[in-house]
């Protein structure tokens, strides 16, 4: 039994991925990559908790937490989870209003909420999102990132929260502002260059530390990660959210928990996919649900600020190298580290070595061939992707979503509606009837295309309708039907269903709809009609 839960963990760290053996190189590779993402995840986890209005040790810990729990269990090794922008806007009017102590109340919610998620698979109707909306998705919170960063242009304690991790501040100027920019090229210009003369030490790593060592070496006076404030601190601190425990604060915590836990799962399960693509991985979405909500339960009692999965900081261990969980979890340990540890030397790194990484990552996230496509794909297409991109940069992620997979959704059965139509002929088999041969799906998009079709009047005493080439998908299909032959019953006429597939059978069988003259005929290797018993459905 033992043995047999040891090997199981191994599996789970993924010490056995056939693409990626912890062989010493990969080990090194790992190492290295999960040390970059902590360095990236410390000017992070720091801006996002003034966003919401809490410590900044409040978003180390919660990056620590949610770092650690979810790249030993989470659903895609190679992806880091961490306190994000997106859910620091939700969070700051319930702490504005209520305090620190029912953000920690509804992240334990929250993580609740997502657990339950996970455990009735829900994590798989991701699978609904289009394309469109996922171009969208990647772009508008590429353009996030990088408002995320402008930021750190601006005068260290001036900065006031502007909403997605953005800040209205005192803009710096003169040499200051030139010496920043330079460091951020510097940076950007060794990430570039690093690849192309050696992979020994990932290009994010080697920009933060030669241009830390330019800055220290020459005593530069440029915005460095102290300046935004102290990350020395110890151990997280177990902690029960001091809050009243009564119907009141549960309708309080409620509505934010819903919504943080819905944008935790939709940010997480996107990047879940794109993370995919890169290293392809497929599946996992349930376990990242029970991961992520594992992770915000147990923050919530250590006096963090919740989070999800980082889009930036995955895309920085990915393309260091990182494909196993010891990339995610050493990137936690790190960050702990940082903390308890080596707090003055991470102080030290400046922040334009930082926001640097971050263009880069920018420039990686961004699909630049979507600028391209756009003309080439259908135009209801290229209008979701441009709509989420907006969607996503104005408000929050899991809106753009919500409205990007409606919108789809609308243009699909649209598109489906307006493709029904029939073919009359007459029958072969009975002399005098009229076959009407049904082309496109019927359901509530085509439900009024379809009673529009038929001639009753004109028609002869027997109509046959044939479903050969459609099929019937919805109530809204039956009570056309309906329609239709209560039309030709009240005319005298007889009206019958053709090649009706399995699931139609079933389904206007169980509706009572339909009188069965003879046997179902699944493989249409007869034709078998159906008379139609009207006043089942209603017409309303």
């Amino acid at each position: 039994m033992a043995r047999a839960l040891l090997a199981s963990f191994a599996d789970s760290l993924s010490l056995g991925e056939p693409n990626a053996p912890l062989t010493p190189g990969r080990l090194r590779v790992e190492l290295l990559s999960g040390l970059t993402v902590a360095l990236a995840l410390v000017p992070e986890a720091v801006a996002f908790a003034f966003v919401a209005g809490v410590e900044p040790l409040v978003g180390l810990y919660a990056a620590f937490i949610v770092g650690l729990i979810t790249a030993v269990f989470g659903g895609r090794p190679g992806m880091i989870s961490g306190a994000t922008g997106a859910l620091a806007v939700v969070m700051v009017s319930l702490v504005a209003v209520h305090g620190v102590e029912y953000l920690f109340a509804t992240v334990v919610l929250m993580g609740l909420i997502q657990i339950f998620v996970g455990l009735m698979r829900w994590g798989k109707f991701i699978r609904l999102v289009p394309h469109p909306v996922m171009l969208g998705f990647v772009n508008g919170l590429a353009i996030v990132i990088f408002l995320a960063q402008l930021g750190q242009f601006q005068v260290p304690g001036t900065a006031e929260s502007a909403g997605h991790g953005m800040a209205n501040g005192e803009w710096l100027s003169g040499m200051p502002l030139y010496l920043m920019l330079g460091l951020v090229a510097l940076t950007m210009a060794i990430i570039w260059l690093m690849p192309r003369l050696t992979t020994f030490v990932p290009a994010p790593l080697a920009g933060i530390a030669i241009v830390a060592a330019i800055v220290i070496g020459f005593g530069l006076d440029t915005p460095l990660v102290g300046d935004l404030a102290s990350i020395e601190g110890g151990l997280p601190p177990f902690h029960i959210p001091v809050v009243p425990l009564t119907w009141e604060t549960f309708e309080i915590i409620l509505p934010y928990a819903l919504i943080l836990a819905a944008i935790g799962l939709i940010e997480s399960l996107l990047t879940l996919n794109l993370v995919g693509e890169m290293t392809g991985q497929r599946g996992g979405a349930s376990q990242e649900c029970l991961a992520q909500g594992a992770a915000n339960t147990v923050t919530g009692f250590f006096g963090g600020m919740g989070g999800c999965a980082m889009i930036g900081q995955s895309m920085i261990n990915v393309k260091s190298g990182g494909r196993t969980r010891v990339a995610g979890i050493a990137a936690a340990l790190f960050l702990l580290a940082f903390i308890l540890f080596a707090s003055g030397l991470i102080e030290q790194i400046p922040l334009a070595a930082l926001v640097g990484v971050m263009f880069m990552v920018v420039i990686g996230t961004f699909a630049w061939n979507s600028l391209t496509i756009l003309r080439k794909v259908p135009r209801t297409d290229a209008f979701v992707t441009i709509l989420v991109t907006i969607v996503t940069v104005a408000t929050d992620l899991a809106t753009a979503v919500v409205v990007g997979v409606i919108v789809s959704a609308l243009a699909y059965a649209w598109q489906n509606a307006t493709r029904i139509h029939a073919i009359k002929r007459d029958s072969r088999t009975e002399a005098g009837a009229q076959v009407y041969e049904i082309q496109g799906p019927l359901f509530f998009g085509s439900a009024d295309g379809f009673t529009e079709i038929f001639d009753v009047q004109n028609d002869p005493d027997v109509v046959i309708v044939d479903f050969a080439a459609s099929r019937v998908a919805d109530q809204s299909a039956l009570q056309a039907i309906e329609a239709v032959a209560q039309k030709y019953e009240d005319a005298g006429k007889v009206i019958q269903l053709r090649h009706l597939s399995r699931d139609c059978h079933r389904l206007l069988s169980n509706a009572g709809h339909l009188v069965v003259d003879s046997d179902d005929d699944p493989d249409y290797e007869l034709a078998v009609d159906y008379s139609v018993k009207t006043g089942i459905i209603g017409g309303h």
